[in-house]
């Protein structure tokens, strides 16, 4: 059964880092006057125990429009595409190839989750304005018990911050597409956001589209734990989308919307069964054959209703072969969609 799955809007007030026998980051955090505790899973109970991190420094992603209208506290959200839900795989958020394992704590400066998880939130913490949304699963509030970390009552908060589908079989009953955890900070004063994203190495990267059971197995781990282990994604076909006109020249309705894809293999790819998706996975199927090397210009037919295939308003863009897999993956904002001109991946 899918978790009970939504975003807290708040502001961080206090941290702590994880311990061997609690290995959770915590963070102490107020949303219109209520307290809540964050639990950032630091160390995985499967093996291996590294947890696989990104964080992108300057995160882009039309989900960030949504959010920002959102009132503070904890909101509630149904796992659909088009919300302001999360999906690892189907939302184009960041390239999985850039996740790396890290250690739960190791000597050193700057080199195990937990410390990046510190560094990050204590700049949340600096700044006056900066805003938490943080992606997960709420627990509580506990009427009779003070919270185990920070003392506060009554006990609430949200955990699961972390990718959830793809599970091994001790956490399958987590699945579900459109639910993953993760932390976003909003930096308001400075017109930017930071995203920080979180999987477990037993998790698969490509997954069901109604329950978000595994398909295939997990990348191996580490051959030795002080050095990268297996990334979590290498290119499952030869295709990437890298370029797209998403607001065509001319009046409404009259220019086409286009995707421009490369194959970057040795090989001709026969595009019989591919298909191009949007955030509201909608498809527009591909045909006949891209040579080795060579890049092909797919222009877009109009969505249901007369609709634009991609939106203006930012999208993303997700290229599937014939089973239905994802092969690539992009997205885009508002910001930037300029008249005539091609977005490049």
């Amino acid at each position: 059964m899918p978790i009970q799955y939504g975003v807290l809007k708040c502001k961080a007030v206090d941290c702590r880092k994880g311990v061997p026998e609690n290995a959770h980051y915590q963070v102490h955090a107020v949303a219109e006057g209520e307290d809540f505790r964050l639990a950032v899973n630091v160390r995985s109970q499967l093996s291996p125990s590294e947890l696989l991190y990104y964080a992108d420094e300057h995160f882009q992603h039309a989900v960030t429009e949504k959010l920002a209208e959102l009132p503070y506290g904890f909101t509630k959200l149904e796992g659909r595409p088009g919300g302001a839900a999360l999906d690892f795989i189907r939302s184009n958020l960041f390239d999985p190839k850039d996740m790396v394992p890290l250690p739960f704590e190791i000597p050193g400066q700057d080199n195990d989750l937990n410390e990046k998880c510190d560094f990050y939130i204590r700049r949340a913490l600096a700044v006056e304005d900066a805003v938490l949304y943080v992606f997960g699963e709420e627990w509580g509030p506990e009427p009779d018990k003070p919270d185990k970390i920070f003392g506060f009552r009554p006990g609430h908060g949200v955990h699961n911050i972390h990718m959830n589908q793809g599970n091994h079989a001790k956490f399958q009953q987590d699945d579900g597409v459109y639910q993953d955890g993760a932390l976003l900070i909003h930096f308001p004063s400075e017109g930017r956001w930071i995203g920080l994203f979180l999987a477990f190495q037993s998790q698969t990267w490509h997954t069901d589209d109604r329950t978000g059971h595994r398909i295939g197995e997990p990348v191996p781990a580490p051959d030795k734990p002080d050095r990268p282990g297996g990334k979590p994604s290498e290119p499952d076909g030869p295709l990437f989308i890298v370029g797209a006109v998403v607001r065509p020249e001319g009046a409404v309705g009259e220019g086409r919307e286009s995707v421009t894809l490369l194959n970057a293999s040795p090989e001709p790819v026969d595009l019989a069964g591919w298909s191009l998706a949007n955030r509201n996975k909608q498809k527009h199927p591909l045909g006949g054959v891209l040579a080795q090397g060579q890049f092909l210009t797919v222009p877009l037919d109009r969505a249901p209703g007369g609709q634009e295939f991609l939106r203006n308003k930012g999208d993303i863009i997700t290229l599937l072969d014939p089973d239905g897999l994802k092969v690539h993956g992009v997205s885009y904002t508002q910001g930037q969609v300029r008249e005539g001109w091609t977005l490049l991946f």
